[in-house]
């Protein structure tokens, strides 16, 4: 049955009671954004806040779909009948033809995908600087709304891990490979900043050991609390995700990081700052669309052409345009 011409309201109610038709089209109409969008966020808010968000990165080829497929079944075995299941966004590059989602990361879900009461969605970047997808906080918000704990965000790779996923989600895994650099070029893709859990995959190969003893020396040299600020140093699992070895011990990490996270008061801290986050994205987005709308106007077309002729700079004129919007 075709949900089109449903109203959203009902849509919701439907995916609410179960049905994996409605929230599939509930997704698409959040990733389509505009004001069916608009709606579905104000419709699932006041009913989300209650799931445990988990972001995994890191670099292409490291692994990450496997393990976000094993880690999903471990959290449904553990989670058992207390939520409806388990919920998987998966980033995935855009088609350069059609600008979907190119679908690799659920090729590598199969297991997953399988599963009853697991629900995996794949999302476009669609240009998104950093791998995630603007709309993911808006998806993050639906499959919590009816009730999907966890759900875990598997950010599409980009050669140097992305920072984005830190403002998105409770728990952040890295996962790194023998053979993935030093700790200098670590420091400077800010692993520092976003692990809150390690992850060494492939670590039946040549130099797990090796990358194991790297990572303990980064958090080492980097162990710099703030004073009176709770202290977390990132466990470093070591999985060979294939295999689905270390997969547990990942689950129990994340299980115990949201027990810290409860226990010190931080989850309410990152969950705040999430919200903050999508605002002030939002805000970015809302004003970026307007100015650009300005920038069409004749007062952005006069502007132009004093840029053309080398009256004024980019700079001014975009000044200019942001004094005439306030005004």
């Amino acid at each position: 049955m075709s949900l089109r011409g449903v109203p959203t309201a009902e849509v919701f109610q439907r995916a609410v009671d179960g049905e994996r038709r409605a929230l599939g089209r509930l997704l698409t109409l959040v990733e389509r954004g505009g004001a069916a969008g608009d709606e579905i966020a104000e419709i699932s808010h006041p009913k989300a806040g209650r799931c445990h968000v988990v972001g995994l990165t890191g670099a292409p080829g490291a692994g990450k779909s496997t393990i976000t497929g094993r880690l999903a079944a471990a959290a449904g075995v553990a989670t058992g009948d207390s939520h409806r299941g388990v919920g998987v966004v998966a980033i995935d590059p855009s088609s350069p033809i059609t600008g979907g989602a190119i679908l690799g990361d659920r090729i590598r879900m199969d297991e997953v995908i399988d599963r009853e009461g697991t629900f995996v969605r794949s999302m476009a970047t669609r240009g998104s600087s950093g791998g995630l997808a603007l709309a993911v906080p808006g998806a993050i918000r639906v499959l919590d709304s009816v009730d999907y704990n966890p759900v875990i965000i598997e950010t599409v790779g980009v050669g140097q891990v992305e920072v984005d996923i830190a403002g998105t989600a409770d728990t952040t895994i890295v996962v790194v490979t023998p053979g993935w650099g030093d700790a200098v070029q670590a420091n400077k893709a800010g692993l520092l900043e976003v692990a809150d859990i390690f992850v060494v995959n492939k670590a039946e190969r040549p130099g797990a050991a090796d990358a194991r003893r790297d990572l303990e020396l980064m958090l080492d040299l980097g162990a710099h609390p703030e004073p009176g600020k709770p202290i977390w140093r990132a466990p470093i699992v070591m999985t060979t995700a294939t295999d689905g070895i270390g997969i547990d011990d990942l689950w129990s990490e994340v299980e115990n990081h949201r027990e810290w996270l409860t226990e010190t008061g931080e989850l309410n801290a990152r969950r705040q700052s999430r919200d903050r986050f999508e605002m002030l994205g939002r805000i970015d987005e809302l004003l970026g669309a307007i100015g650009r709308a300005r920038a069409q106007s004749p007062v952005g077309e006069q502007l132009l052409k004093r840029v053309e002729s080398r009256e004024l700079s980019p700079t001014a004129a975009a000044a200019e345009l942001l004094a005439d919007l306030l005004e």
